[in-house]
């Protein structure tokens, strides 16, 4: 039995969302470090113990933020695919990934830095990695050159967005662009 606090009544029928999501807005503004179960708890109106039922500890709780990361940046490379062809769809991921680490950098840097990996390959199980896979095994036509081509794409917009977040580089749209691009990166 779920206990409702008088001054934010839970209503929402599926609390380990509402968990998530309230600790997907905290990281909008919060460290990492200063998140917390009982925080998130009074966040969504319920008792800390309701929220031990679905995460039952700190840990579980980084690790499920993660992944819903992950699933919202693989939303984002979807919509950048869906308006170019081949190589350049390829291209289009790579720089919405960076985007996305941009728009969420405490998320980002959670996904890809602080938690364990968030699947059984170093890519996941996830849309984003099936998606990087895809294009990957389409540009080469082999397993071996589709592994190849995903750590080298993978490495590349990982660095750019962190050295773009760790304030090595501007973070300056036309530097994506000029950085992710089919033709120089994938040459026919």
């Amino acid at each position: 039995m779920v206990t409702v606090s008088t001054s934010k009544a839970y209503h929402h029928g599926d609390l380990r969302s509402a968990l998530v999501e309230a600790g997907l807005k905290a990281l909008e503004s919060q460290d990492i470090g200063d998140i917390s179960l009982r925080q998130l708890a009074r966040e969504v109106g319920v008792s800390p113990t309701a929220v031990y039922r679905h995460f039952p500890d700190k840990s579980a709780l980084l690790q499920a933020l993660a992944k819903a990361g992950i699933d919202q940046m693989a939303l984002w490379q979807q919509r950048a695919a869906t308006y170019a062809q081949g190589g350049e769809a390829f291209a289009a991921t790579g720089r919405a990934y960076v985007r996305w680490a941009l728009a969420n950098p405490a998320l980002f840097r959670l996904a890809f830095g602080r938690c364990e990996q968030v699947g059984p390959t170093v890519f996941g199980d996830n849309e984003a990695a099936r998606m990087l896979r895809n294009h990957a095994l389409h540009q080469t036509g082999s397993e071996a050159g589709a592994q190849r081509l995903m750590i080298q794409a993978w490495a590349v917009v990982h660095g750019l967005a962190m050295l773009m977040l760790d304030g090595q580089l501007p973070k300056n749209d036309a530097l994506i662009d000029q950085v992710v691009d089919a033709s120089t990166l994938f040459p026919a």
